[in-house]
C-alpha cells in the first residue's frame, strides 16, 4: 500500500508557473506507475499526465502537451508536475495517483489517490 500527499498548489497569475509535488510513503514507490488528474468545479475528473515506473514513458493530455512536464525521483519517493503558461482553464484540484498495472489515462486504473492540491490561475 502507498499513501500519497500532494503539495505546491496555489494562486498564480495567468502565464505563471507552478511545480506540484506528490510525496509517497512506503518502500515500494518505484513499483507503481503514477499519474496526475485534475477536477474543476462542476466537471468530471480528467487525465493530465502519467509516467511509468522507470520514468522512460510519459503521457500527456492534449490540453497539457508542451506546457506540463511530469517527472519522478524514485530515490525521494516523489513525483512532480511542472506547469508553465498557466491559464484560467487550468484552475482545478490536482490529484496524484498510483497504479499497480500500466500507466493509463483512465482514472479507474489507479489504486491509490492523494487528497489533492488546489491550483488557481487568475486572469
Amino acid at each position: 500500500q502507498v499513501q500519497l500527499v500532494e503539495s505546491g498548489g496555489g494562486l498564480v497569475q495567468a502565464g505563471g508557473s507552478l511545480r506540484l509535488s506528490c510525496a509517497a510513503s512506503g518502500r515500494t514507490f518505484s513499483s507503481y506507475n503514477l499519474g496526475w488528474f485534475r477536477q474543476a468545479p462542476g466537471k468530471e475528473r480528467e487525465f493530465v499526465s502519467a509516467i511509468s515506473r522507470s520514468t522512460i514513458t510519459t503521457y500527456y493530455a492534449d490540453s497539457t502537451k508542451g506546457r506540463f512536464t511530469i517527472s519522478r525521483d524514485n530515490a525521494k519517493n516523489t513525483m512532480y508536475l511542472h506547469i508553465n503558461s498557466l491559464n484560467p482553464e487550468d484552475t482545478a484540484v490536482y490529484f496524484c495517483a498510483a497504479s499497480r498495472t500500466g500507466p493509463t489515462m483512465n482514472a479507474a486504473g489507479y489504486d491509490y489517490w492523494g487528497q489533492g492540491t488546489q491550483v488557481t490561475a487568475s486572469s
